[in-house]
């Protein structure tokens, strides 16, 4: 593990994800859960949106939400992402289909002026994880929520980083320990220097509990072979139908906070 600490991460995720963001454009968005997992149109855990309100943490490109407003008939958007690029992104593609939202560029563990008691849904698609403090991200959406207000997150599985394949042997090994936690240092992912934060299903869980919201449903998600295209099946690809087979790509989690 690295001793870094949260400026630092912030700095060097800003910095790798601006230059990234091209490459995510589009990727891993509503209805979509992650790569290869099950679907919005598969779980219906969003219900009735129709003329409510919803905060995306971590908002990227914007697709999430143009989802939202097509698709859910959101009346009001707000989003919030640490990288200039993914928010210059989320508004062009937002101004291309008329879709109106306020944006903020912020970490996810603080609040740049979201209301408070204000939201029917707060989600997050494969963001939640880039967070340099969970907990306090955690006690901001249950401080953003109304009361029974939804809130929606998926990720990559904290244990598919676990495995590597070896061309060699034709099979997956174990490369790190799954209960090794804390933020990474990569000085290779996609092109660019980055911090990974690494915690296990039962941190999130416990800081989703420890927060004050309601914990729903926990969904390990089966590998969705409707999605799959031809290079999914190729065994040392990172998300690969292969190793989607042995662990989730994705885990997705539905909270509440109480009335």
């Amino acid at each position: 593990m690295s001793n870094v600490g949260r400026a630092e991460i912030l700095a060097i995720n800003q910095k790798g994800w601006n230059i990234v963001a091209p490459k995510f454009y589009g990727g891993t968005a509503l209805p979509n859960y992650g790569p290869l997992s099950l679907t919005e149109d598969d779980l219906h855990l969003i219900g009735d949106l129709k003329d409510k309100a919803v905060l995306e943490l971590g908002c990227g490109s914007g697709h999430s939400l143009a989802y939202l407003a097509k698709m859910k008939q959101v009346k009001e958007l707000w989003g919030i992402d640490l990288s200039q690029e993914q928010i210059r992104f989320a508004r062009e593609v937002l101004d291309k289909e008329n879709v109106r939202a306020q944006l903020f560029l912020a970490s996810m563990d603080e609040n740049p002026g979201i209301p408070e008691a204000y939201f029917d849904l707060v989600v997050s698609i494969y963001s939640l994880g880039w967070t340099p403090d969970l907990s306090r991200t955690l006690s901001l959406v249950y401080s953003y929520l109304k009361p029974g207000g939804n809130f929606i997150f998926s990720g990559e599985h904290p244990f598919y980083h676990c495995l590597e394949y070896r061309e060699d042997m034709d099979s997956y090994v174990f490369k790190q320990p799954y209960l090794q936690e804390g933020p990474e240092i990569h000085t290779g992912w996609n092109g660019v220097e980055i911090v990974i934060n690494l915690r296990t299903i039962s941190t999130f869980l416990n800081a989703v509990v420890e927060s004050g919201l309601v914990l729903e449903r926990l969904i390990e998600s089966e590998p969705n072979i409707k999605l799959a295209r031809e290079q999914d099946f190729v065994p040392d690809k990172w998300y690969c139908l292969p190793r989607a087979k042995l662990i989730p790509t994705t885990f997705i989690v539905k909270a509440h906070r109480p009335f």
